[in-house]
């Protein structure tokens, strides 16, 4: 009974773990995001066409990356993990969008949401309006 005790336990472990994946694990306890981080999550979401909050090594945020590749379009992408301040950007984007998971993607100013809601509104099409381009043959993702 104690090994299958043991087992689930690590089952639970491993899916949480999993489940986090994308999350930082220094995550700041402060109930409300640094006004400087605010400030420059709004400036950049406003500066560029397409806004992307990222971690390098994120499989969800590579995928969202490569929808906008298919497009021929350059997002301007900010690789939370690379920066000194990117928890702090983080927490930014909680208070802003609601959610602390990346990616997160910005398109001429508006939420889109992370790498799910990016392949949907590729694949029904909706993204291409929204950038104002024609889409021919869209490539599988």
């Amino acid at each position: 009974m104690a090994a299958a005790r043991t087992t689930i336990l690590s089952i639970l472990v491993i899916t949480t773990a999993a489940s986090l994946w994308c999350v930082s694990s220094s995550s700041s306890s402060s109930s409300s995001a640094d006004a400087a981080a605010v400030e420059f999550v709004k400036k950049t979401v406003s500066s560029h066409k397409i806004a992307i909050f990222s971690k390098s090594y994120c499989p969800y945020c590579r995928k969202a990356k490569n929808v906008f590749k298919s497009l021929n379009q350059v997002p301007h992408v900010v690789e939370l993990d690379e920066r000194d301040d990117g928890s702090i950007i983080q927490d930014a984007l909680s208070e802003i969008v609601g959610r602390r998971t990346v990616p997160q993607v910005f398109i001429n100013g508006k939420h889109i949401g992370g790498s799910d809601d990016t392949v949907e509104a590729y694949e029904s099409g909706e993204l291409a309006k929204l950038l104002g381009i024609e889409v021919e043959g869209k490539d599988d993702l």
